[in-house]
Parts: C-alpha cells; sequence; structure tokens
C-alpha cells in the first residue's frame, strides 16, 4: 500500500458533526493517481513510487516527459511526486491510487507551499508590535535597533527582519479526516491546509501521533 497520494486544494467550507460541533474542514481532490514509475532498491538505491496527478496539455510538455509518460498511458500528467514505499513488487506502471488507503477518523499530515506574499516587513512577517503614533513619533513600523554594542558589533545571525514572506514548503500533521467521498475523489480535512486554492498538496500516513 501506498503511504500517500496527490491532491488539489479547493477551498474551505464548515459542516456539522454528529453530536452537533460546527466542524471547520478543507475541501482536498485527491486523485487519483497514476503510478508512471516504480523505483527499487536494486535500480535506483531506494524504494518509491512516482505518481502522476492532474492532466496537461501535451503541447505544454517536453518530449523526453512525453515519452516517459507513455510507458503509463496516453495522459500527460501536470505533477509528479514519489513517494517511499516499503515493497515495490506490490506496484505496477499504470496502477491507479486512490482514496482506499484511508479511512475517516484518521490522523494525517499534510504537505504543501505557502501562499507567496512577497517582501514583507516585520509586522507582517513576524508579528511585530508598531511604534507609537504620538507627535513626533515617526517609528510605526520600523523594526527598530538591530546590532550590538561594541562586542560583538555585529548583527546575529537569523535576527528576524523584512524579507521574503511565504512561498515555502509547510508540513501540517495530525489533521483529521472528517469524510471520504471516494465517487468524487474528495476528501475533508479538519482545519486548515498550506497553500492557496487549487495549489497541490501531499497527502501522507503520519508517522508523529500526538
Amino acid at each position: 500500500m501506498s503511504n500517500g497520494i496527490l491532491g488539489k486544494k479547493l477551498g474551505m467550507t464548515g459542516l456539522f458533526s454528529h453530536g452537533g460541533q460546527y466542524l471547520p474542514v478543507t475541501v482536498v481532490e485527491a486523485g487519483p493517481c497514476v503510478v508512471t514509475q516504480v523505483k527499487t532498491l536494486a535500480n535506483d538505491g531506494y524504494n518509491a513510487l512516482q505518481l502522476g496527478f492532474g492532466e496537461k496539455k501535451k503541447t505544454r510538455v517536453t518530449k523526453p516527459l512525453q515519452g516517459h509518460y507513455l510507458k503509463s498511458g496516453e495522459k500527460q500528467f501536470a505533477v509528479l511526486h514519489e513517494f517511499r514505499i516499503d515493497n515495490p513488487d506490490e506496484f505496477q506502471v499504470g496502477q491507479q491510487i486512490t482514496l482506499d488507503m484511508f479511512k475517516i477518523g484518521e490522523k494525517i499530515e499534510v504537505s504543501g507551499t505557502t501562499k507567496g506574499r512577497g517582501f514583507t516587513g516585520t509586522v507582517k512577517r513576524h508579528g511585530f508590535h508598531r511604534g507609537p503614533k504620538t507627535h513626533g513619533s515617526r517609528n510605526y513600523r520600523a523594526p527598530g535597533s538591530i546590532g550590538n554594542s561594541a562586542w560583538p558589533s555585529k548583527v546575529i545571525k537569523g535576527k528576524k527582519m523584512p524579507g521574503q514572506h511565504g512561498n515555502a514548503r509547510q508540513t501540517v500533521r495530525n489533521l483529521e479526516i472528517v469524510d471520504i467521498r471516494p465517487q468524487e475523489n474528495l476528501i475533508l480535512l479538519k482545519g486548515a491546509v498550506p497553500g492557496p486554492p487549487s495549489g497541490t498538496i501531499e497527502i501522507k500516513k503520519t508517522k508523529f501521533k500526538k
């Protein structure tokens, strides 16, 4: 059994549990993914599945990738990703991976790329307080002093400063599966997952549990 699947974040909504509790959920279109390559310890040095997800125009795919995709069918994929497995003999090229590996109530982990917010200041990036808006004050959103005195007379590495915000890989663990709708390839996860709507995410069985 594969330990993960690729999906697309559709957005957030809410629903009521059987006990009447309102739950915020993220709706994800997960799969079906197609096995494009089975990597083994003998040939590649590790055991893994290469999965393809999403469709792409053939004119947008390079010739080497088109030849690679022909081994698993006629479909051209938008995303390729690998998932480690224990026994590669259980899989073959062209096989479909669906949501059958998950069950309602199970805790999983989701990885994705957070929203890119560009170059931002310390207030938005790190949650700094602003300066006083009193008469004569010009320190509204400035980061303030960053260096040291005579010793060590330098800026310490790792200092929180303005810079690139977001557009980074993030993993959220112990998300609960609220509902699975295999006919529509939908999975509903309790809480938020990283990334914008239509962003690609990876759903995996978690090894770290609370």
